[in-house]
């Protein structure tokens, strides 16, 4: 598995910066014309080195005014571009298809043609795809890709930050970056200019990292995520609870900097309208910029991806197993929580603690199984009961036993694994007739008698009861022995919370 490493520029001179923002930019034209040429149907299985002979034959590389080198890389990673917006458009087509009302050999026809790319000769094909694939256009004038063999790299001293070689406008110009680094990238680079600042980005194999030498842990965990906390296990732990305040500081920052934005946009064209141009482009020039507000976000998101990365190997140092919520799925319907509750939950990272569970356990050798989480957090553990759900308190109904509701929804998550009846799949109506239905089965076996002086004991402690029973724990130890005494007391009072 290749990962993505990223090493940032120190201290660049600014005459070196001007000319890689030079050619960044005549390369940008490049890619814009390989995406209007070829970035619709005429460029259906044609290959990034067709479009270089073709270039190259009819004289159209030489206005590029950048080396050879350069533009090759440009084409090759635009059209990788394309192919990758044509593939994910074959997905919704192939749903279309596996929806349509045909027999199980032009079903096959039609999947293989899509595949081969020849469904342009197919006219239900051909009329889906272009439903689906826009005419995409290119907006990138800011990345150079330097191929392996093009670039050097040096350090001053020994055990120093390393500097970086890549060739510039000139043939024989090579411009020197010193990074913020002492590992030296490898492989195909991608420079990225961001505002004075260069961003290296390059792939490296996910084997040779550190996190991947570490083991994971035996045992088999749930976990759910949080707003407040980037995850809850079912042990109760909280991982990553700085998650919640940087989420909301940020969500409150962007929206008095957006007001304040919005008032001077609103000078700019009242003096526009005016006629007053050189104070409308005073603003825009000197308030309205992009490069402070980019440098923040990409910060913040720096942070944000670190806490939650650190929450996953939290959980990986004790699970072999870790069962989960699909975090890639769009939940739509939100409730009306008020507008400032709604602003910050748009920003959650719940697709970074997605990508993290992926990563980490890949590189780690443990596993994560994706289930149901419907309901999850409004069944009290261990019973299918449905309780009441406030903040993040969850009240049983039947005993007023209270549970950490992060911490229920990860017990029930670590549940809900081989449940028989909910697969991943299984719609969220059918999710809570299901419960219903066997809590309806647990309660008529209850006596009728509910008023008795000797109440029963609630299903959530008779089910706690049997898993003491069944744990590993030898059944006559003082500790079993302990445990029961103590619920045996609360069969006038309910149960408590416990596993």
């Amino acid at each position: 598995m290749k990962v993505t490493r990223i090493a940032c520029s120190e201290n660049l001179n600014a005459g070196k910066y001007a000319q890689l923002e030079e050619q960044a930019i005549r390369l940008g034209v490049v890619r814009s014309r390989v995406w209007r040429s070829y970035g619709s149907i005429a460029g259906v299985g044609v290959r990034d080195r067709t479009v270089r002979d073709t270039w190259m034959a009819d004289g159209t590389a030489v206005g590029f005014g950048v080396l050879a080198n350069a533009w090759k890389e440009t084409v090759r990673d635009a059209v990788a571009d394309i192919t990758a917006n044509r593939e994910a458009a074959k997905v919704k087509v192939r749903r279309a298809v596996a929806k349509l009302g045909v027999d199980e050999a032009e079903r096959k026809r039609l999947f293989t043609a899509l595949k081969r790319d020849q469904w342009t000769d197919d006219p239900y094909l051909c009329r889906m795809m272009r439903k689906h694939w826009r005419r995409g256009r290119n907006k990138t004038a800011n990345q150079i890709v330097v191929r392996s063999d093009q670039y050097k790299t040096f350090a001053l001293t020994e055990g120093g930050n390393i500097w970086l070689a890549v060739p510039g406008l000139e043939r024989r110009q090579l411009h020197k970056i010193p990074l913020n680094t002492t590992v030296a990238p490898t492989g195909t680079l991608r420079l990225i200019l961001r505002g004075g600042r260069i961003e290296v980005h390059y792939a490296i194999d996910a084997a040779g990292m550190k996190s991947s030498q570490r083991p994971c842990g035996d045992r088999k965990v749930g976990v759910d995520k949080g707003y407040t906390e980037a995850l809850t296990d079912s042990d109760g732990e909280h991982h990553g609870q700085e998650l919640g305040k940087l989420l909301t500081d940020e969500s409150d920052h962007r929206k008095v900097k957006g007001q304040r934005r919005a008032r001077l946009r609103a000078l700019a064209e009242k003096a526009e309208q005016r006629g007053d141009l050189a104070k409308a482009k005073r603003i825009r020039d000197n308030n309205l910029g992009t490069i402070k507000r980019d440098r923040r976000s990409n910060a913040w998101q720096a942070r944000v991806r670190d806490l939650t990365f650190k929450a996953v190997h939290a959980v990986v140092d004790k699970a072999a197993v870790i069962v989960a919520e699909d975090l890639t799925k769009v939940f739509a319907g939100r409730k009306k929580l008020g507008k400032n509750t709604n602003r910050r939950l748009a920003a959650w990272t719940k697709g970074i603690t997605a990508e993290a569970l992926e990563t980490v356990s890949g590189r780690r050798g443990s596993a994560v199984r994706l289930v149901n989480a419907a309901y999850t957090s409004q069944v009290v553990p261990f019973t299918d009961i449905l309780g009441v759900r406030k903040g993040d308190r969850l009240q049983c109904t039947q005993c007023t036993a209270v549970w950490q509701a992060d911490h229920a929804g990860a017990i029930n998550i670590l549940e809900r694994d081989g449940d028989p009846d909910i697969s991943l799949y299984t719609p969220h109506a059918r999710v809570k007739q299901i419960l219903q239905e066997r809590t309806d089965r647990q309660r008529s076996g209850l006596p009728m008698d509910q008023d008795s002086s000797a109440r029963q004991l609630c299903q959530c402690g008779e089910r706690n009861i049997r898993l003491l029973l069944n744990s590993e724990v030898p059944h006559g130890s003082a500790r079993v022995r302990g445990i029961l005494d103590a619920l045996s007391l609360e069969l006038g009072r309910g149960c408590r919370p416990g596993r």
